[in-house]
């Protein structure tokens, strides 16, 4: 009898053994199959976490009182933030930011043009770390939610994890990136796109300068950075030094809110091209020159934008956008026939090859018009035409996960707004949290979003990076 039963459980054994190679070889396939879809090393799969969601407790007071404060440095008066890259007010916040990073027990270090890291050191300090961050500065007169839910929620998150007492396997890091906002110096998401390694920006950041013909260099000299030419591409990060990137947003959008969903998982980030268009004319006094007899730069420059808006609409795709916020006239006088007009297009789309046709199309046209208004096109430069940027589908999983946890519903959706993590994106696995925000305004005083749906973000942050640290 016992040696039935012996026999048995030897056969038992060779079967678990077979499969769990048999488990084994599925699984390294999976993650080859996903590596070689992605372009970087898949996940395994989720660890266990001794983490309970009912142990997530922010501390949404505090943290109302934080975005309160930093809001205070601004430039203009409340309840509008004004804060310009290197400005008197954004040293400010920079300082107040590492503070706060300080005050959470984080590692904090910051690169020679003011990108600040905050790392929590993980009990495997060696791997690659997981992110998390957004911006600080804010255009002229707007709100004091953009960018700042991304860092003060950030820290946030940290603190939430560290009152459940869990001990990160993978470093755990807020990264707080300078210039998001082109307001100074015309470049959008400069410290995280000269982080993806942009050689054209770390070229043009020598030369650039801005409304007051001071440069780029100056400026960040005079903000206390110890700045040299060489030292730029120095701060480019590496494909290996991230596990993944992680960042909590509002949505800048009113589909969560009108929907009632508390939260979004974004699955793409649309592909932006940034345009300026000079057209020069002859000018003259507004009541001499008859009409049949003008070269008007600023009605070619008008009949322009309504053709970006045309080309936008004609697409076939409501995903297509296309803005003309800039457009400036010379001389700027109300009896004189603008001699010369400058024009700034903003076009994105989440399908780039169809963005790439907008442009073209947005070319022609201001050729066209050159031509049948007798004036000069002088200038079409593309400043910037970027990729569009896909979530990692693991991160996509992981926060869809986390949602589930905390009981929140959630759509899956496109961000049609430019963010760091278009760049980030570049070099590690990336992935965004959206928030509801009061009728979807953005960069205006009336942004909001609610103490209930920060809650829900710093949750979902702080819960996804936790289980992404234990990858």
């Amino acid at each position: 009898m016992d040696a039935k039963l012996s026999q048995v459980f030897v056969l038992l054994l060779s079967a678990l053994f077979i499969a769990s190679l048999s488990d084994t070889s599925h699984d390294e396939q999976a993650r080859k199959t996903m590596e070689d879809f992605s372009g970087y090393p898949a996940f395994t799969p989720h660890s266990c976490l001794s983490i309970s969601p009912s142990s997530l407790s922010v501390d949404i007071q505090g943290l109302q009182r934080q975005i309160e404060e930093l809001s205070s440095f601004s430039d203009s008066p409340a309840p509008t933030v004004t804060r310009i890259l290197y400005s008197e007010k954004d040293v400010l916040a920079r300082r107040y930011i590492k503070s706060l990073m300080a005050q959470a027990g984080l590692s904090v270090r910051e690169d020679s043009i003011g990108n600040i890291f905050g790392r929590w050191i993980g009990t495997e300090a060696a791997l690659p770390a997981v992110a998390t961050g957004s911006h600080i500065d804010a255009i002229p007169y707007s709100g004091k939610y953009d960018g700042i839910i991304g860092v003060l929620g950030a820290i946030e998150a940290i603190n939430v994890l560290k009152r459940t007492d869990l001990q990160p396997k993978r470093s755990l890091e807020v990264i707080m990136f300078t210039s998001e906002e082109p307001t100074r110096f015309g470049i959008s998401c400069l410290g995280s796109r000269l982080l993806a390694g942009s050689e054209e920006l770390a070229h043009a950041l020598k030369q650039v300068v801005d409304g007051q013909n001071i440069t780029f260099l100056e400026a960040a000299q005079s903000a206390g950075y110890a700045i040299h030419q060489e030292d730029l591409t120095s701060i480019f990060l590496r494909k290996d030094d991230y596990f993944s990137f992680v960042e909590l947003h509002i949505e800048q959008g009113p589909i969560l809110e009108n929907e009632g969903v508390p939260i979004g998982i974004v699955t793409a980030i649309a592909a932006p091209a940034s345009i300026t268009v000079d057209f020069e004319g002859n000018g003259g006094h507004a009541g001499a020159v008859l009409m049949p007899s003008r070269n008007d730069a600023g009605l070619a420059a008008a009949e322009l934008a309504l053709a970006v808006e045309k080309h936008a609409m004609d697409s076939g795709s409501l995903d297509t956008v296309g803005t003309v916020g800039v457009l400036e006239l010379h001389p700027g006088a109300i009896n004189s026939i603008p001699s010369k007009a400058h024009i700034e297009i903003d076009t994105r789309d989440i399908d780039e090859e169809r963005r790439n046709i907008v442009v073209n199309e947005i070319h022609q046209s201001a050729i066209r018009i050159a031509e049948k208004r007798g004036v000069k096109l002088s200038k079409f430069k593309i400043v910037n035409q970027d990729p569009p940027a896909l979530s990692s589908n693991q991160i996509i999983s992981t926060m869809e996960d986390a949602a589930k946890q905390l009981n929140l519903s959630y759509n899956l959706m496109i961000s049609r707004a430019y963010h760091d993590s278009l760049f980030m994106a570049r070099i590690t696995p990336m992935g965004m949290i959206f928030i509801p925000c009061y009728k979807g305004y953005s960069h205006k005083p009336e942004e909001y979003t609610s103490p209930e749906n920060i809650v829900n973000g710093v949750k979902m942050l702080a819960l996804t990076m936790a289980n992404l640290s234990s990858e």
